[in-house]
């Protein structure tokens, strides 16, 4: 809806259409993947982390990936665009869950433990960099890094791995004069409202308007060609102009909810031996509980501004296909869950 507000007759009814389209496409296939047993995910987990590396060579390769806005994340497909990394984010949780289950005798070596995992990120965020694609580079290296640690991990290690983390993304920022531009933006937007501060300082000002109960749905005047990617990155900034601190609330507390069930699943699974489902789904809850956390801070001025969407919320049809895919194989894990407590075979 706020891109469709955009334009006009029938454009708009295009927008809806496709996004409409899009929300019926992704709902079938979470109906199907509920139906696949989340067993079967962890037999899968390592091919479709392999698939999801072969997308994101792909995406580099001239003549397949498509440029926008100078990043080629995407792939043009005959009848849709592909977001490799989207695929990528619920692939890296199933393999991360999956090689956790399967070396949790020796979570406490680095040697055989960590750095194999270690390896293997590392050529993940080698091609997300090439995109460039720096936050979903991010949100796949913590949600990953989280499932290690809920698996076992040695927390000294732990404790290093977050400091080379921290270490290498600010050496990623410092070595890139764009991401400088985003952290000087992003500490004084105000400094320049119509240059590297323009993202912030319009999301503000939606904020500013919106007050408690907001201007009115589809009143907003933010989205209408002034605050840019409204219908993704700065979704949020819309919500708060048009519904307010309470529309902003109700979606901080969807969020809440999703992350309070995927972990309370997964220590329900554990309580079953079931390693691999326990850490899927509390996986699945970081990953979306953090990607929402940070477009959040980003669309209320606590972060620098990154291309990350809301998920569940933002327009988009990798994302959204994904993330109704990442709800369904949490709502298996759960009803094998309630099967087994009632002594039924899941």
């Amino acid at each position: 809806i706020a891109e469709a507000a955009r334009y006009t007759g029938h454009n708009a009814a295009w927008y809806l259409a496709r996004h409409g389209i899009v929300l019926g496409v992704a709902l079938s296939a979470a109906i199907m993947v509920f139906l696949v047993p989340a067993k079967w995910w962890q037999h899968a987990a390592p091919w479709l982390f392999m698939f999801g590396v072969a997308l994101l060579v792909l995406v580099l390769i001239p003549g397949f990936g498509r440029e926008v806005n100078g990043a080629r994340r995407w792939l043009d497909l005959p009848a849709f665009s592909l977001q490799p990394s989207e695929l990528v984010k619920l692939a890296a949780v199933l393999y991360a869950a999956d090689y956790t289950a399967r070396k949790h005798a020796v979570m406490k070596s680095f040697r055989k433990g960590l750095l194999p995992m270690l390896a293997v990120m590392l050529l993940v965020s080698w091609l997300l960099l090439r995109e460039p694609d720096f936050g979903a580079l991010v949100v796949i290296a913590v949600t990953s890094f989280c499932i290690l640690f809920l698996g076992g991990m040695n927390g000294r290690h732990f404790a290093a791995l977050v400091g080379m983390l921290a270490a290498g993304f600010a050496l990623l920022v410092l070595s890139s004069p764009y991401r400088m531009q985003r952290i000087f933006g992003f500490m004084d937007p105000w400094a320049d409202p119509l240059g590297r501060g323009y993202q912030l300082s319009h999301a503000l000002i939606a904020f500013g308007r919106g007050e408690w109960l907001g201007v009115g749905l589809g009143a907003s005047i933010e989205k209408l060609h002034y605050l840019p990617e409204a219908h993704t990155d700065f979704l949020l900034a819309v919500i708060a102009e048009e519904l307010g601190f309470v529309g902003v609330a109700l979606v901080i507390a969807l969020f809440v909810w999703i992350v309070m069930r995927a972990f309370a699943i997964g220590r329900q699974a554990s309580l079953h031996e079931r390693h691999f489902a326990a850490l899927a789904a509390q996986g699945i809850g970081v990953w979306i509980g953090f990607q929402a956390l940070i477009n959040m801070g980003v669309n209320v001025g606590l972060l620098p501004t990154k291309g990350l969407t809301l998920p569940l919320m933002s327009y988009g049809g990798s994302g959204l296909l994904v993330n109704f895919v990442a709800l369904a194989i949490l709502l298996r894990i759960d009803w094998e869950n309630r099967q087994l407590a009632r002594g039924l075979n899941a």
